[in-house]
């Protein structure tokens, strides 16, 4: 089963809280608030509007009005019920994927860990990794916009990483690419890839 939450149906979920919330809403500030590309926004508002879940009504000075319908309330409690189970569910399996790896690094005695990705699945790791003692020495993530996660420095060059006993592939988005890369980096160090992420 797969766990990890649909971002097509998170992204339905958010259009229809923000509608919600804000009937006086043009696209723009739409696409602004979910950090998607205008074009985005537009396509999966006129598929809102398309399966009955939003109603559009003309404003003066050529605006728009968006609200929910009741079919669309009736959706967004599904896809918010949906989400969080998911949610939970990838919660509780990515724990349990991240804790066999880390009790795997008590028993080769790695103490410091260098994760590679920055995603929920790395705020996960950072928890277990707390509870065996394990220090995570930072986040190495080529595509990340942080320069910390957490508190921990993110390294866009894996050479710029603090010394560290084994890596842990914790990237959700493409995760298959950046162990590639890794994997075809210099230096002998473990990587470990969670069984959630379904790489192996």
């Amino acid at each position: 089963m797969n766990t990890i939450p649909d971002p097509e149906q998170r992204l339905t979920l958010e259009i229809l809280d923000t509608v919600q919330r804000n009937e006086q809403l043009s696209q723009r500030n739409l696409s602004r608030q979910l950090g998607v590309a205008l074009g985005l926004t537009n396509s999966y508002l006129k598929r809102c509007v398309r399966k009955g879940w939003v109603k559009v009504t003309q404003a003066p000075a050529n605006r728009y009005l968006y609200y929910l319908t009741p079919t669309g309330f009736v959706e967004k409690s599904r896809l918010t019920a949906s989400y969080l189970s998911r949610s939970l569910d990838f919660y509780r399996e990515a724990g349990g994927s991240c804790a066999r790896l880390l009790d795997q690094c008590v028993e080769s005695r790695w103490q410091r860990l260098l994760l590679c990705g920055v995603s929920d699945l790395a705020e996960i790791a950072m928890l277990r990794a707390m509870e065996r003692d394990i220090a995570v020495v930072g986040i190495y993530d080529p595509a990340s916009e942080h320069d910390r996660f957490l508190g921990k420095t993110v390294w866009r060059a894996l050479d710029q990483a603090e010394p560290h006993d084994a890596r842990m592939l914790t990237a959700i988005a493409e995760p298959r690419s950046l162990r590639d890369e890794i994997r075809a980096a210099p230096g002998a160090v473990a990587l470990l890839v969670p069984s959630v992420l379904r790489l192996d």
